[in-house]
């Protein structure tokens, strides 16, 4: 082999050696995880709380007294409609009915909304509060069956369809007046859909009985309360959506005595102590230097 040989059988190598470290790279940026689509945050004084997953569920910790707020978070590039039920009543009117036919808050594309408390008119809403079952708003209801929960059901925008396209009736009379066969004038779709769905929901409507949901609550286990009234405009907007969720995000809190019980979060020994474990770590001297008088003011 001759010299100019050997020279670009070197070039060769490390155009080789080159290619190996980046294909050893490569995998490293596809690592990167991607945010999801949509997200759902508990604030309590504009910071999230951190959650914490167990059995493919999500928890925080509530903190009594405290108010708080649900930031909602869509990073796709079309309108969104979410239905959000804070203990099973929906944020806007309280109502206990599935999340298709709930009412929803829309956000635009890459938008994000911080609610504050459930609406209660065009104008104001009253702040979310975590409290106990006894006091919370789903008890002055009388609807106690889903405490503990924020759930947020996520609705993507129907794509529009061109208008079809109809060929003239053989019937001018039918097709002038909008008469069917049978006589009757045909009845908007969505006038259908509400007597079809009736009955329904008046049954998901209906209260429960106040006296024996108060047998059944705690003094010990968190819920929302409705709090002190604030100032939120809103106004309706018309959204067609999709009749399935393309996403479904829960956070169940508790306090912190139940998450432990739960086994969420590890058992908190600086506060709840066993007494045996306290006096196996008994010692003889602690070298203190006198006994101490009881009937002597402690110098500090």
């Amino acid at each position: 082999m001759n010299p100019r040989d050997s020279r670009t059988s070197t070039r060769i190598v490390g155009g080789l050696f080159l290619l190996a470290l980046l294909l050893c790279a490569a995998p490293a940026s596809a690592t990167v995880r991607q945010p999801e689509p949509y997200s759902m945050e508990v604030l309590v004084d504009g910071i999230p709380l951190p959650e914490y997953v167990a059995r493919n569920t999500r928890y925080i910790e509530a903190r009594e007294g405290c108010e708080y707020s649900i930031r909602l978070t869509n990073r796709t590039a079309s309108r969104i409609a979410i239905a959000l039920s804070v203990d099973g009543l929906n944020s806007i009117d309280a109502k206990t009915t599935t999340a298709r036919d709930g009412s929803k808050w829309i956000l635009g594309p890459y938008q994000t909304i911080t609610l504050d408390g459930w609406q209660t008119s065009n104008s104001t809403a009253r702040r979310f509060y975590f409290t106990t079952e006894q006091e919370s708003y789903g008890a002055w209801l009388g609807k106690t069956s889903n405490l503990g929960v924020i759930s947020a059901n996520v609705f993507r925008e129907k794509a529009r369809r061109p208008s079809p396209v109809y060929r003239p009736s053989v019937n001018k009379s039918e097709r002038r007046f909008g008469r069917d066969r049978s006589g009757e004038a045909p009845r908007p779709a969505a006038r259908q859909e509400s007597e079809r769905q009736s009955g329904s929901a008046s049954s998901a409507d209906a209260p429960e009985s106040l006296l024996e949901a108060r047998e059944e609550l705690s003094d010990d286990l968190a819920a929302t309360g409705i709090g002190r009234q604030m100032d939120h405009r809103v106004r309706r907007v018309r959204f067609e959506g999709e009749s399935r969720p393309a996403a479904v995000l829960n956070i169940r809190y508790e306090y912190h005595d139940a998450l432990v019980r739960l086994g969420v979060l590890p058992q908190d020994y600086a506060q709840v102590e066993d007494p045996l474990a306290r006096r196996e770590r008994a010692r003889g001297f602690n070298d203190s230097g006198f006994a101490p008088d009881p009937f002597q003011p402690r110098r500090r």
